[in-house]
């Protein structure tokens, strides 16, 4: 079309095959250019990808990370890596071994390409917004059949302009950009929305900071962030020896936004997102004095190189404070590597903080799990209660300023009360691929421990579904709470009958035992139910308790998407008006007049969807899966 375009509207131009992306709205299909799976959602992605009976890949790249549980702290983790190694190989896929770093990290890193769509089963894949990929996160299923040469289907989002002008100041940094942004829209202000930053004040961002910024978008459940390629992308894509991906790309100068809000860089201030949500933000001046027993510094979101040196020159010369545990997290080797040749690890140790690999680690509760009661102040990206392994314990969310600081003084403290300390970019990095593993074209054995379960065949979903209601829950139900993260869970990716006993575990431990022994049923819900990750288990696993719809008021993109690929309804309805373990009825003969009928009250009452044809069909051949390949 000969119009003027903004950033996602060329992305989608070059790369829509179905629908009309001109119309927020629409549901359009899109080309995949590169996909991601991680250890955590990966074994399960594989299976998936492997049901469908190809020889190879078929997207143009499609990279397996080992990086959630990559300590192997149990034989099936091990068990896990090795299936992946395999597989990718047997497939035609890149392998990131354990140890490695964190896949967003990586990814932006060794093969982020501006202009390039990027789909990975991890809702933090928009992290590679900041090279200028159309980075979005969805579900094992929807990745399998992008790397089977498959279209993501998706509503063509609105276009969110974040107008960025000025620079920021000492002692505020990137995360307090999108904490700001958080405190403004909530949780919910980026649902069917792409987040594209434009103005000025992008150009005194680096791509590490717009990766930051990008990376959290998943915390306002936008589908995606974008920054534009520019001299700066330029200038990081050659540090990386990377110069050739390079490709100037941006909006047009008349191009048209569905909203626009402006930030004055120079304005922001240090932010500290409070438990228990991303958006309970505040001005560190608010909750200074707060006691921390523990502080991360590291993760995907703040794990570069600039930003760990920058800890380490404000804790030169300093020791953490006795009260503290101060751990410290590399977002890849890449920064490992070079924290260790130019000393860096060594200030942060004698300074008194711990250096473990590059990993997800703390960030979802694999290791330095804080204690009950505990306050636990972090560089990552989210912070629901339970999130870091322990629902007792408190967690905020913080710049690298902000942590560093409080390290050292044992409680939420103001980095700008201390003298300004400088950390530049590099101008070249250190290039060492050697953990990255490139198929070798061959056919070899994958290799399957015990723990690695096949993948059940999807089945016809019957036109009247019956069952009680096992749960109903409130609002803002995250996938931590569907299935919780960490250790009870880590190790069972693979096994789906082991991994379902642990649905809803913080919420009602006896909730996947009355599951069984109901033959499944019904779970009710309120407003943004399923939201955060892109884990599929938390449809999955419910589906292997025989679950059948989730009735909610609305729903998280991903987490919707996950539970039509896994054959469960999702029907939107006024939720308030159930009680749990009341008798329902669904009549699903005609998806266009659902009804529900309470058999305990003797109610008729119609629910609404907002499904499209395709997920429709989808949903009548019992998942994606079965719906691939009819």
């Amino acid at each position: 079309m000969n119009i003027n375009k903004n950033l996602v509207q060329k992305i989608l131009n070059e790369h829509c095959e179905e629908g009309d992306w001109t119309q927020p709205g629409n549901e359009i299909g899109i080309r995949i250019d590169q996909c991601l799976t991680q250890d955590s959602t990966g074994t399960m992605a594989w299976l998936e990808f492997e049901s469908l009976g190809l020889d190879k890949v078929r997207s143009e790249l499609a990279v397996s990370y080992c990086d959630h549980t990559s300590l192997s702290f149990k034989g099936e983790s091990a068990d896990d890596h090795a299936f992946l190694k395999s597989i990718a190989n047997r497939f035609g896929a890149i392998y990131s071994k354990a140890g490695n770093g964190v896949c967003h990290q990586i990814h932006y890193e060794r093969f982020g390409v501006p202009g390039k769509t990027l789909l990975g089963s991890d809702s933090h894949t928009p992290t590679g917004g900041g090279l200028g990929m159309l980075a979005i996160g969805a579900g094992g299923m929807d990745v399998a059949v992008a790397m089977a040469g498959g279209l993501f289907y998706l509503q063509s989002p609105q276009v969110l302009k974040v107008s960025l002008s000025g620079e920021l100041a000492w002692g505020c940094d990137a995360k307090d950009v999108i904490l700001e942004i958080l405190r403004r829209l909530t949780v919910t202000g980026g649902v069917n929305k792409v987040i594209e930053y434009t103005g000025k004040g992008v150009r005194s961002l680096s791509v590490p900071q717009r990766t930051t910024i990008t990376n959290m978008g998943a915390e306002l459940g936008a589908t995606s962030s974008v920054f534009p390629s520019d001299e700066i992308t330029k200038a990081f894509l050659t540090a990386q020896n990377r110069g050739k991906d390079y490709r100037e790309l941006g909006a047009d100068e008349y191009a048209k936004y569905e909203e626009e809000i402006t930030i004055n860089l120079f304005n922001i201030e240090p932010m500290v997102a409070m438990p228990y949500s991303p958006d309970n933000v505040h001005k560190v001046s608010e909750v200074a004095g707060e006691p921390v027993n523990q502080v991360v510094i590291g993760s995907c979101t703040n794990g570069s190189y600039r930003e760990i040196k920058l800890a380490s020159e404000m804790l030169r010369g300093k020791k953490v404070n006795s009260n503290v545990d101060l751990i410290v997290v590399p977002g890849s080797r890449q920064v490992q590597q070079m924290l260790l040749k130019d000393g860096s690890i060594d200030v942060i140790t004698d300074a008194g903080g711990r250096l473990i690999d590059p990993g997800c680690g703390p960030c979802i509760g694999m290791g330095f799990v804080p204690g009950n009661g505990q306050f636990s102040l972090r560089t990552v990206n989210r912070n629901w209660q339970g999130r870091g392994g322990n629902k007792n314990a408190k967690l905020a969310l913080c710049s690298v300023e902000v942590a560093a600081a409080s390290a050292i003084a044992g409680k939420i403290s103001d980095p700008r009360e201390i003298k300004p300390i400088r950390a530049d970019e590099p101008s070249s990095f250190f290039i060492d691929d050697s953990m990255l593993l490139f198929p070798k074209n061959e056919k070899v054995e994958i290799v399957r421990g015990p723990n690695i379960v096949p993948i059940k065949k999807q089945t016809i979903l019957p036109a009247m579904l019956n069952g009680e209601i096992l749960l109903k829950v409130g609002d803002g139900i995250s996938t931590d709470d569907i299935l919780p993260a960490g250790p009870l869970t880590q190790h069972l990716r693979s096994n789906l009958p082991q991994i379902a006993k642990f649905v809803f575990h913080y919420i009602d431990g006896e909730f996947a035992q009355r599951a069984v022994e109901k033959q499944g049923g019904f779970i009710v819900g309120g407003t943004n139910y399923g939201q955060g990750s892109s884990r599929e288990h938390a449809a999955l696993a419910p589906k292997e308790l025989g679950i059948k719809a989730v009735l909610a008021k609305s729903f998280a993109r991903i987490h919707r998407d996950n539970l039509i690929n896994s054959g469960i309804v999702p029907l939107i309805c006024h939720t308030d008006q159930f009680k749990q373990g009341e008798i329902l009825e669904l009549d699903l003969t005609d998806f266009y007049d659902v009804r529900i009928r309470n058999k305990n009250t003797g109610k008729e009452i119609a629910a609404e969807h907002n499904l499209s044809f395709r997920e429709i069909a989808i949903l009548k051949a019992g998942g994606v899966l079965a719906y691939a390949v009819q």
